[in-house]
């Protein structure tokens, strides 16, 4: 269960394999120049909403990204496992062909080497937990697949493309214990 309090989620700024389409997965790939354009503009929507903590997945793109808004954002930044990309098995660096292969995987049908998407998805939400364990506001910086189980947990509407290096904000609505709101800024 996630701590009820408001937290802010940013998918990585855009890499050469999100424009490419390719399934990036675990692979440690850099932002490319899009990538740290987009994080400068989040960085610039984040200035005014007093974040106390950056939480990040380890993977490059995110702490790339991370980094880039912490310039202005100046708050402590801790990496967390848990918010790392699903392992995608042999498929990444694969070619997107369509949506099919994550609705089957959301679904319970692992591709060959993966990570199932139960194990993925508890992964995420303790890694959304321990983030949240931190001073807030928090600022979680992630990927797209990690945005899937919060959507789930917290019952958002589905979204998904999320896009790259664009904040959100999540706040619990209401009485009902697992209703959250989700607003991009």
């Amino acid at each position: 269960m996630l701590p009820r309090q408001p937290f802010y989620f940013l998918r990585h700024g855009e890499t050469d394999w999100n424009k490419a389409r390719r399934y990036q997965g675990q692979r440690d790939i850099p932002l490319n120049a899009e990538g740290r354009a987009q994080a400068e503009r989040a960085k610039a929507l984040l200035r005014d909403h007093s974040i106390a903590t950056i939480c990040s997945s380890p993977l490059r793109r995110a702490r790339e990204t991370a980094e880039i808004l912490n310039q202005q954002l100046c708050c402590p930044l801790v990496v967390i496992d848990g918010l790392k990309e699903c392992a995608y098995g042999e498929l990444e660096g694969c070619p997107k062909t369509g949506p099919e292969v994550d609705v089957d995987w959301r679904q319970g049908i692992t591709p060959p080497g993966g990570e199932p998407y139960a194990a993925f998805s508890a992964r995420v939400l303790s890694g959304l937990a321990q983030s949240l364990g931190h001073p807030g506001p928090v600022l979680v910086v992630a990927h797209r697949a990690v945005y899937w189980p919060l959507q789930q947990f917290a019952r958002l509407t589905a979204e998904e493309e999320l896009p790259n290096a664009h904040p959100l904000r999540l706040e619990p609505s209401g009485s009902d214990a697992e209703a959250w709101c989700a607003t991009l800024l």
